[in-house]
């Protein structure tokens, strides 16, 4: 097989592809030939040692990665070889071959590409735990702070499909009309000035002065604080990251006068703790996509020896939407 290898964290100039052997599977796991595996931005930060996971050095990188599977260890009864399937793990992912526990192994439709399984990967399940587990689904509107994003492209699809009435909370609204076109949104200006009242001013307009009920919040920052006073009476805001920044403080003032509620999301402990959970949403995301109200926003597909160039994509923030790399 062939893996990228991480021997020093820094750099990914420094990151080479090597040959290894193949893996082998233990009590309960799966060996897939990956064919595809997207890139997030979680990545960019365990190979730079930034992620609060660290693997032991030398390591290969990966949190997600479509394929067939290749070989089952003993006890495996999910799945055989041959399916094809989608694997969520800690790291491992960018090599050719993969290894997983079958909890993690999740199904894929039999008309959908490895590529196109990007649209079922990290961003959408964490775009999805968010919205009905943290953010306590139902809620009428949803402000989503970093709507371009990744998961923020995953959770305005799926609050749209939903049903909610949809606020996207971008600083370009020019970039947001060309990538967020094919769903039914508001834009919300988070590069206005005066944030602290504009953001509120704008979501009043929306909501006829209600609030939003639930934010998903990527960005933390003076937009974290900002959001807060937009919130609904009963309203709920989720932080996800901190890509602005600053990691807030929260003013308990706001929660208490309006029973607001703050929660964080580390998606990783659902799948630890909960697979069944995942493998339920991974299924109704499946059917969203189906009918098209889940779309993989693919920028770019790159080969595994572009590994460096997928992550300067990202680092830059020169991504417009998934960068996927392919073992052909």
């Amino acid at each position: 097989m062939r893996a990228i290898q991480i021997k020093t964290l820094g750099l990914a100039e420094t990151h080479t592809v090597e040959d290894l052997p193949d893996l082998e599977p233990g009590n309960h796991e799966v060996v897939i030939d990956v064919k595809s595996a997207a890139v997030n931005y979680p990545d960019l930060l365990v190979v730079s040692g930034q992620y609060q996971t660290r693997p032991p050095l030398p390591f290969t990188p990966g949190k997600e990665a479509a394929g067939i599977v290749r070989i089952v260890g003993p006890g495996v009864t999910r799945v055989k070889p041959g399916d094809r399937v989608l694997i969520h793990v800690e790291w491992g992912a960018f090599a050719t071959q993969a290894l997983a526990h079958e909890d993690r192994c999740l199904p894929l439709p039999d008309d959908m590409t490895f590529v196109e399984a990007a649209v079922l990967g990290l961003p959408a399940q964490t775009a999805w735990f968010a919205l009905m587990e943290r953010g306590r689904w139902p809620g009428d509107t949803v402000l989503v702070n970093g709507a371009t994003g990744a998961v923020g492209h995953a959770a305005v699809q799926i609050a749209s499909a939903m049903g909610a009435t949809v606020l996207a909370g971008v600083n370009s609204p020019e970039r947001a009309s060309s990538m967020l076109n094919d769903v039914s949104c508001s834009i919300v200006d988070l590069g206005a000035p005066d944030l602290r009242n504009s953001l509120r001013d704008q979501v009043h307009t929306a909501t006829r002065g209600c609030g939003a009920d639930i934010v998903i919040d990527m960005l933390g920052g003076d937009i974290f604080d900002a959001s807060l006073r937009a919130l609904a009476w009963d309203g709920r805001i989720v932080t996800v990251g901190f890509a602005a920044g600053r990691i807030p403080d929260v003013k308990a003032g706001y929660l208490l006068v309006k029973n607001a509620t703050v929660s964080g999301l580390q998606w990783t402990d659902y799948r630890d703790r909960q697979p069944w959970k995942v493998a339920q949403a991974h299924t109704i995301m499946a059917s969203m996509w189906a009918k098209r109200t889940l779309r993989a926003n693919i920028m770019q597909t790159i080969p595994l020896s572009g590994f460096s160039e997928a992550l300067r994509l990202i680092e830059t923030r020169r991504a417009t939407g998934r960068i996927v790399l392919t073992m052909g």
